[in-house]
């Protein structure tokens, strides 16, 4: 049996005709940029995060980015991130000048834990980056506690987190503002790149759009230094329909994830854990393992494909060499013994079971 890492086969069967059509009509109207169904589409996402403000980006990357800028940190200010993250966390940092402070996560759930916070704190701090990791929300308590006694912005990063939530409050709505991707492999995936940006705080969100649109709030008519990252509307017309089905794929992913929870037993696999008052949308399907490089290549020989989530850490990266930082064991684990199990909308029984089978018989 051929189980591949994802496969949007199903998914995009179901909405085959509903998406080209959707397409067609776009390609009729022949406007392209921030038209109705980008507008449209902030409109509903934002709703679905129970934000008053959505704006649509290029990508996720750019999404943080817009955030640090319209929030003013720059050059001077470090911004507290996880040790464990994807670097486009860091690179957002960088780009706007400031500098990132990694912090290690709790192993347990692999999100930014508290207990580092503290001694990563400098006068030069000026925000924290709550990344949603794998799909289940960081501890936004802890951490929104101790950002209001410090004076910090909170961003949350739910590039892999789409409609998970934290004490029944859904991700996006948690912090001062959060950016999302809209990659096509995420949970509410594009058909390429875009991303979004959604708060509470309107001053926020109208400096967010200038910044994204050239620096301008009005045409010709340039505020700041800004980029161009927008959602086109081809894009947003297709992330409408996507949206409609988001619920349903969550919890088809949630399913999945249950059975692996329930069937996996091998002493030397830890499975991933769901922390309390948490909705986690499983993004990704995190095991450890000592094991992990022979369990890959054992998995590949029966055809089952695996990813690892992110076999370098950050620090370690050759981008970084110039980063300062103190020990970091916990990246370090985890991008040695870290490896993502498959996890797409409608997996059949039959295939989950073959993983299942295959990693008990390890």
């Amino acid at each position: 049996m051929k189980v591949p890492f994802a496969s949007f086969d199903i998914m995009h069967a179901q909405i085959r005709e509903e998406m080209l059509q959707k397409f067609a009509a776009i390609y009729d109207k022949g406007y392209f940029i921030q038209g109705d169904e980008c507008s449209a589409f902030e409109t509903e996402f934002a709703a679905y995060c129970h934000t008053s403000f959505c704006i649509g980006c290029a990508n996720g990357l750019d999404a943080i980015q817009l955030i640090l800028r319209a929030m003013d940190i720059g050059e001077g200010d470090e911004v507290i991130i996880p040790s464990n993250t994807y670097i486009a966390t860091a690179l957002a940092v960088t780009y706007v000048g400031a500098t990132p402070v990694l912090v290690e996560p709790d192993l347990a759930t692999y999100n930014l834990s508290s207990q580092g916070l503290d001694a990563a704190l400098t006068p030069k701090t000026k925000a924290i980056i709550a990344v949603h990791l794998y799909g289940q929300p960081a501890n936004m308590d802890a951490i929104l506690s101790f950002a209001s006694q410090h004076g910090l912005k909170v961003i949350e990063d739910c590039a892999q987190a789409h409609g998970a939530t934290y004490a029944g409050r859904k991700v996006g709505g948690l912090g001062d503002a959060a950016a999302f991707s809209f990659y096509p492999g995420k949970n509410l995936g594009a058909l390429g790149d875009g991303g979004a940006v959604v708060t509470n705080d309107q001053i926020l969100a109208d400096k967010v759009r200038a910044i994204a649109n050239y620096g301008s709030v009005k045409k010709y008519n340039h505020f700041y230094k800004g980029v161009n990252s927008r959602l086109d509307e081809a894009q947003a017309g297709l992330l409408r329909i996507k949206l409609t089905h988001l619920e349903e794929y969550n919890e088809n992913r949630r399913l999945t994830a249950e059975s692996y929870l329930q069937g996996i037993n091998n002493p030397d696999i830890i499975l991933p854990t769901v922390a309390a008052r948490c909705t986690h949308v499983w993004h990704i399907f995190a095991i450890r393992t000592t094991k992990r490089d022979a369990l890959h290549d054992y998995l590949a020989e029966m055809g089952i494909g695996t990813l690892s989530h992110y076999p370098i850490a950050i620090h370690n990266q050759k981008a970084y060499a110039d980063l300062a930082h103190g020990a970091l064991p916990l990246a370090e684990l985890i991008a040695a013994q870290e490896l993502s199990l498959p996890l797409y909308f409608e997996m059949t029984q039959e295939q989950v079971q073959y993983v299942i089978d295959a990693i008990n018989n390890f």
